[in-house]
């Protein structure tokens, strides 16, 4: 019984590592979220430590600090180089980040979305959506970010809505507020 306990922490352990890095990747994520602990709730967990495979099922809830992600089913795997490879599903998959150094939160949504640390790459599939606290709002079918290279990728579905047009990439983004002046003091800039 005591082997199969650690088995199932090992499995955890795996799952949380591979959302640990998801949390560094996700657009200038809360560094200080890495330090924290991870927790995962699930309904349940089945864990295969030959294949390296763990899996959360049922109203799946992960936090790590600031990180969390709300699904139907986690599985995550490792390759024999230690790199993961995480599946989040549901209807939809959700997470929400804070950014680093600023009061504003990062929100996505997705049927899944997939994390690869090897590539450290993030994917949204199927109702992909991005949003800003500021406003900023990115929807397609597909959505992907490259850690490495801090580049986004937005894609519509090729197929053709109900109202019969081709699916659209959509994105808004709300004007920058300037910064507040600071009012010049008397006597600068005059010349007398």
């Amino acid at each position: 019984m005591r082997r199969t306990g650690n088995k199932a922490r090992a499995a955890a352990a795996l799952a949380l590592a591979t959302w640990c890095v998801l949390a560094t990747a996700t657009a200038s994520a809360e560094r200080a979220d890495r330090d924290k602990p991870v927790n995962i709730e699930s309904d349940s967990l089945i864990a295969d430590e030959a294949k390296k495979v763990a899996t959360f099922e049922g109203k799946v809830v992960l936090t790590q600090g600031s990180l969390i992600i709300r699904a139907d089913r986690i599985v995550v795997q490792q390759d024999n180089d230690g790199f993961q490879r995480g599946v989040a599903t549901g209807n939809p998959a959700r997470f929400r980040h804070k950014r680093e150094g600023l009061g504003e939160y990062i929100d996505g949504e997705a049927l899944r979305i997939e994390y690869d640390t090897r590539a450290d790459r993030v994917e949204f599939f199927k109702g992909a959506r991005l949003r800003r606290d500021s406003g900023d709002d990115i929807r397609g079918d597909y959505i992907s970010y490259d850690a490495r290279t801090e580049r986004f990728t937005v894609k519509a579905s090729n197929e053709a809505s109900g109202s019969g047009r081709e699916g659209r990439v959509r994105a808004t983004i709300m004007p920058k507020k300037p910064a507040p002046q600071t009012p010049a003091s008397p006597g600068i800039g005059r010349q007398d």
